[in-house]
């Protein structure tokens, strides 16, 4: 059986992209917050999100990601609240930023991990289309406090890689990993 061990909707929909039967079993175990190296990061969450699923499941493949956006070094995950989404979207106008997506399979007792980073190019916004932005409540769960595949889409100039990793599941490259795991999707 394979095992998602994320309740966003997001996720599960990219994932049916490459598996149709899996569960779901959302991971409660508290992330880590700070690093000096954001890719390792999102690499130590999706594993602990995995490998904290796993110990439940020792028999089955279970798949963990985590997905941090990094701006200049500084790392942006989900926002605090309503002013907390604004000043990341503020800060994020008009600039490029990364998106890093940690990955973590946890199959026969072993873990295989792998990250996917993909350039954004936000275009300027103004305050008042920031605040009419994070009024949606789309924000609020999201890390940078943005959603490629919802309204934040009218302030993304461009991307530079993969589209499904900044929606929040890499599946280019969780098909590599899986493969490298002896997994076929």
């Amino acid at each position: 059986m394979v095992i998602l061990a994320s309740g966003s909707p997001r996720r599960q929909e990219l994932l049916k992209k490459l598996c149709t039967d899996f569960v779901i079993k959302p991971c409660n175990a508290a992330e880590i917050e700070t690093s000096d190296n954001p890719k390792n990061l999102a690499i130590k969450n999706a594993r602990l999100k995995a490998e904290t699923v796993a110990q439940d499941f020792s028999n089955d493949i279970v798949i963990g990601a985590d997905t941090i956006v990094v701006l200049n070094g500084k790392i942006f995950g989900k926002p605090h609240g309503t002013q907390g989404a604004f000043e990341m979207l503020r800060t994020l106008s008009g600039k490029k930023h990364e998106v890093i997506t940690g990955l973590a399979i946890v199959a026969q007792g072993k873990t295989y991990t792998a990250a996917e980073i993909t350039e954004v190019y936000f275009g300027e916004m103004t305050d008042e289309e920031i605040s009419a932005y994070v009024a949606t409540g789309e924000p609020l769960d999201k890390s940078g406090s943005y959603a490629l595949q919802g309204g934040a889409a009218k302030f993304i100039e461009k991307i530079h890689g993969d589209w499904s990793n900044v929606v929040g599941l890499p599946l280019y490259r969780l098909r590599l990993l899986a493969k490298s795991a002896g997994i076929n999707f």
